[in-house]
């Protein structure tokens, strides 16, 4: 039912209602959206395009056909819902990623909410990436660790300052008996930058050289397009020595559902124990599986290469036309810019292009057919709003062309409008208000 239809209200809807009023009139109310027939996707993680792929398709239809596991799972993984077939799926995937065990979650929120809320013993430390998911922050509200502590997002030297911090505030710490979890995603989600994870484990090693630093490294969004075979920034680097736990999930880049925490038996059998996401909900259908399953097939069969190759390619040329609009406007790419686009070409499929009016140019390039979306605080840091823009391997070298002409359009209609306070729109552009 819409909840702005006539009705009569309990007091607690009364209340709620005056909630989202509140977030209607600070333009942030969420809403479901559905995309028009024919739009050109720029804004879904379906960053490989399987989810439209013929050999996708194949080889999940050969996947289900190719056994008799019944459809449900039928319970929770430790009642009634485990088969040979998930444990199997759980020792290809680790062994793919290089890893020496692996267990399988409903969700990449289910998984971090599950590792975080559980894994920090009583009075450890996590130290996390201020731009660290939302999951990952509900696993540390309701984690036994005395500290949860950010430091400045990819900033090495911050990290270090408030490891340096731990261990000298903390006698347990510093000789090694209290552990310090350090939470970090390999590519972010809304600013498509690549941590520098390299000089995040020698800092952690310097800093805590008792052992007791401990690396969980978030590889949602570098599945299946960054390292060898879309194995991920751990492998790509060689580190998968020295990284605690890895977290993949499978919605993105591999257009199924469901993720897999890579980590030692010892630490998986313990996340079976305690990881409560995990234990009282029913586990992931048959179908959801072997999706998971032919996906990886892909990969494994090196499949998924030329797409990644593709990708990277529109990468370079997306920031290449992001760059020479730069320069036809003179933008001074400031904090009061009417756009600011990244000063370097990312090494992920996202680039965010940041405005103060996100709406009105998430509207502008809707109405041309183009799936864009405007993110604003809370999601992102006031004063960041943007568009998220999102390459994927099913798009042309033209339809970037087209987008990047359409924003020219927008620029060209703002600076003849004139400066504006918020998202609202000059005349010119008044019918593309959201």
């Amino acid at each position: 039912m819409d909840d702005d239809a006539p009705t009569t209200q309990l007091p607690i809807e009364q209340t709620i209602r005056q909630t989202l009023d509140r977030r209607r009139a600070q333009s942030t109310l969420r809403n479901l959206l559905v995309s028009p027939t024919g739009s050109v996707d720029f804004s879904s993680n379906d960053f490989l395009s399987l989810s439209t792929s013929p050999a996708l398709r194949t080889a999940y239809l050969q996947e289900l056909s190719n056994t008799t596991c019944k459809l449900g799972s039928g319970g929770s993984r430790l009642l009634d819902g485990n088969s040979a077939y998930a444990e199997d799926l759980e020792k290809s995937i680790a062994a793919f990623h290089r890893a020496p065990s692996g267990l399988l979650f409903n969700s990449g929120f289910d998984a971090n909410a599950g590792f975080f809320s559980c894994m920090p013993q009583p009075g450890d430390v996590i130290v996390h990436d201020e731009f660290i998911h939302a999951s990952v922050h509900e696993g540390m509200r309701l984690s036994r660790a005395a500290k949860c502590l950010p430091f400045l997002h990819n900033s090495v030297e911050d990290l270090k300052r408030v490891l340096e911090e731990c261990e000298e505030n903390d006698g347990l710490v510093r000789d090694g008996r209290r552990s310090v979890f350090v939470a970090v995603e390999a590519i972010y989600s809304m600013d498509g930058d690549l941590l520098p994870l390299k000089a995040i484990v020698d800092v952690v090693e310097q800093a805590l050289p008792r052992k007791n630093g401990y690396i969980v490294v978030d590889e949602a969004h570098s599945t299946g397009v960054v390292g060898p075979f879309g194995r991920g920034l751990v492998c790509e680097l060689g580190l998968e020595d020295k990284v605690f736990a890895r977290l993949h999930t499978f919605g993105k880049a591999l257009s199924s559902n469901g993720a897999i925490v890579l980590c030692s038996p010892v630490v998986r059998h313990y996340l079976l124990n305690y990881a409560r996401p995990l234990i009282y909900t029913t586990f992931m259908s048959y179908p959801s599986l072997a999706g998971i399953r032919a996906s990886y097939s892909l990969l494994q069969r090196g499949d998924t290469e030329p797409l990644a190759l593709h990708l990277k390619w529109l990468i370079q040329a997306t920031f290449d036309m992001l760059q020479d609009l730069v320069a036809k406007h003179g933008f001074n790419n400031g904090p009061a810019a009417l756009l600011r686009v990244p000063a370097e070409c990312p090494q992920s499929p996202i680039f965010a292009v940041i405005t103060p009016h996100p709406r009105s140019l998430a509207k502008y390039c809707q109405d041309a057919g183009f799936v864009v979306r405007a993110v604003v605080p809370p999601t992102v840091p006031h004063g960041s709003s943007r568009i998220r823009v999102c390459l994927h391997s099913g798009n042309t070298y033209d339809e970037v062309r087209k987008l990047v002409d359409r924003i020219d359009d927008w620029v060209g209609v703002q600076t003849e409008g004139g400066d504006f306070a918020g998202d609202a729109l000059p005349p010119a552009l008044e019918k593309a208000r959201l």
